[in-house]
């Protein structure tokens, strides 16, 4: 089946997020999220390192809504439930349908740092990958020096496979250390996650 036509939720909820996949109109909440958090971004992502405006977040978001329904990739945006604030983003990314196969990428605005967001996220989508579209593998690649990343996968059960030294290069220009993560199917039941993220799938 083309991924095209794959049918699936474009949005859940965990205990405290809505998740979904962006829309025309987020370009805003996601550019003001940015700008608060350009002194974290800016370490560990390229996008965050170029000039902002909030006509190309739009652009963004647009673009990425088109991808999500084409599913050549699944971005998606977190929002709190009782604020209705814009949290961060997450998604399923470097796609392989043929395994199914994904990535699991992550970011949290700075004032919503420190509360369990991304990793409350994290577990509701690596539930909405193995329960709802059939995964053989998820992976998450993090710069060996982002500890506060690392400690996410690790927190969910993830297991470092191993470290690519001299992977790429950094966002600082030096040579980057990449650690893989990654769960398989039996690891994900064995770990009963569905219980632990408050997933409504």
């Amino acid at each position: 089946m083309p991924p095209i036509l794959k049918d699936f939720p474009h949005s859940f909820e965990t205990e405290r997020l809505l998740i979904r996949l962006p829309l025309p109109g987020d370009g805003k909440l996601v550019y003001e999220a940015a700008m608060e958090s350009l002194d974290s971004l800016r370490q560990w992502m390229i996008w965050a390192n170029k000039p902002l405006s909030e006509a190309e977040m739009e652009a963004n978001a647009r673009q990425a809504h088109c991808h999500f329904l084409e599913r050549v990739d699944l971005r998606f945006h977190l929002f709190d439930k009782e604020n209705h604030m814009f949290v961060g983003s997450s998604g399923l990314h470097r796609i392989d349908w043929s395994i199914p196969k994904f990535e699991i990428g992550y970011w949290c605005r700075t004032q919503c740092q420190g509360k369990g967001y991304i990793s409350e996220a994290v577990r509701g989508l690596t539930v909405f990958a193995f329960e709802i579209l059939g995964a053989n593998r998820v992976e998450i690649r993090i710069d060996q020096r982002n500890v506060r990343s690392r400690k996410v996968a690790e927190r969910l059960g993830y297991t470092l496979e191993g470290v690519l030294r001299n992977h790429q290069s950094a966002v600082d220009g030096r040579l980057e250390n990449t650690c893989v993560y990654a769960m398989v199917p039996e690891e994900f039941r064995s770990l009963s996650l569905r219980k632990s993220a408050g997933a409504s799938l």
